[in-house]
């Protein structure tokens, strides 16, 4: 019985045989070298790119475009010892002294290092910051101009720095300094007349009672919603001189004559936004944005 098993196991095995392509046997035999030479030529191609031109780094815009944010109370402590520094009389110096107290700390002489001459004395008549950089985190170098009586205008740089409990403090000596460099007026470009007489005849009748101070009779102008503060200084307009697009086309750009009631002249230029509403010319603002 064993035999007549093993015999018809025998006769039922069976071999059967496929057939492939030639493409399909090469293709897949050589695949893997295919693909390590692919990526072989892509690193040499990357290498080639960054050697030839290496990338550049950048800052993100907002980091180079962001503005330093104002400290006010830093500037108001550089002007004051601006005020303070330049405000001396000889015939009192410990007076000049004592005002500066509360600016020096243990690494500054006795009033910031001045002097006095022998007789003299000088009074601060305004003084303002006209510029403004941040050296460091926390540190600020204010250009303030200084107004004063005998020594005429004068600009000092002062270091302000704001220490680890938020408090303020000179950062070191202040520096007799040249003014921030500045030119004459310089000409608008060239801009485009308007030329519509509708949108003419509503511009100079919004600059009127703007200068006028007239709220009622602004209001038929300007647009639902439109926001206008008006000047604190009533004036009369004489005439437009000039009414132009702005380069962007949103708003006109008008230089007008005006006079105040005790006959003082002027040559003033506004900016009034307008927009079209159907079919008629209205104001959103003019010259600012009392909400900014």
């Amino acid at each position: 019985m064993s035999s007549h098993t093993e015999a018809s196991g025998l006769a039922s095995a069976k071999v059967s045989l496929t057939t492939h392509p030639l493409w399909r046997i090469r293709l897949t035999r050589d695949a893997p070298r295919y693909l390590l030479s692919a990526l072989s030529l892509a690193g040499i191609a990357a290498s080639a790119r960054f050697a030839l031109a290496p990338p550049i780094p950048t800052l993100p815009k907002t980091s180079l475009l962001a503005p330093v944010p104002a400290d006010r109370a830093a500037e108001g402590y550089a002007v004051l010892f601006a005020r303070r520094y330049l405000t001396w009389n000889a015939a009192e110096p410990q007076a000049s002294e004592r005002s500066l107290e509360p600016f020096l700390g243990a690494g500054m002489e006795s009033g910031a290092g001045i002097q006095l001459p022998a007789t003299g004395e000088q009074h601060v008549e305004w003084a303002e910051v006209v510029q403004a950089r941040e050296p460091a985190r926390g540190e600020h170098m204010f250009t303030v101009a200084v107004q004063t009586d005998t020594g005429g205008l004068q600009y000092l740089t002062v270091g302000v720095t704001r220490t680890h409990d938020g408090s303020l403090a000179l950062s070191g000596y202040p520096a007799l300094v040249g003014s921030p460099t500045a030119v004459g007026a310089q000409s608008p470009q060239r801009l485009r007349e308007v030329n519509d007489p509708t949108l003419t005849v509503v511009s100079q009748r919004v600059l009127r009672n703007y200068l006028a101070a007239s709220p009622s009779e602004l209001a038929a102008d300007l647009a639902s919603g439109a926001h206008v503060a008006l000047p604190t200084y009533a004036l009369s307009l004489e005439t437009v001189e000039r009414l132009d697009w702005s380069t962007d086309g949103s708003s006109v750009l008008a230089v007008v004559q005006a006079r105040d009631g005790r006959g003082v002249h002027y040559t003033l230029a506004y900016e009034v936004e307008v927009e079209r509403t159907q079919g008629r010319w209205e104001v959103s603002a003019v010259q600012m944005d009392p909400d900014a």
